[in-house]
């Protein structure tokens, strides 16, 4: 059973999607996070301000335990992410880069977020999921650089690939 989301927000207004796969299923055999979203919000990711202005579009229960900033802060608070770090480049330079498509103005983990859900856009699913695969060489460099388990080891790597939904407490 399909169903439409309708998305008015800060970055979005009259967008409409249509969600055709089960919630959380039916991914890419490629794109195997270690994370879901709920887990990325409540582990701290992106300072604490990403999807805040549109949290009715997903479901409340990922919000219970999110790290976000307080309302009207727009700055992100390294703080607030698992490793205490900032690891994230300003939206403007993945803009800049053309790394951002027109459905998902946030970038990566929107899309994530809606290919969570059950949306799927052939064309752009392929080319996030080349970008989420090619993060896997930081997995390599961290799990060859550090001891496991210290978490003060390239804390700003480890922060990144959390933001791309793999577990790099694990590593």
């Amino acid at each position: 059973m399909t169903r439409i989301v309708h998305v008015n927000d800060r970055m979005q207004r009259g967008y409409a999607y249509e969600l055709i796969a089960p919630e959380g299923d039916e991914f890419d055999p490629r794109f195997t996070p270690d994370l879901t979203p709920a887990e990325m919000l409540a582990l701290g990711v992106f300072g604490g301000v990403y999807l805040r202005d549109c949290a009715d579009e997903f479901p409340a229960a990922w919000f219970a335990h999110a790290k976000l900033q307080q309302p009207g802060q727009y700055a992100q608070d390294p703080a607030l992410n698992y490793f205490g770090v900032r690891a994230s480049q300003p939206l403007s330079v993945w803009r800049q880069k053309g790394w951002i498509h027109p459905d998902d103005p946030r970038g990566w983990f929107q899309w994530y977020c809606r290919y969570w859900m059950g949306r799927r856009m052939p064309q752009e699913d392929e080319r996030q999921i080349k970008r989420w695969v090619a993060m896997r060489r930081h997995v390599a460099q961290v799990a060859g650089a550090c001891e496991r388990g210290d978490a003060s080891c390239h804390t700003k790597q480890r922060q990144a690939l959390l933001h791309w939904a793999y577990d790099s407490r694990r590593l």
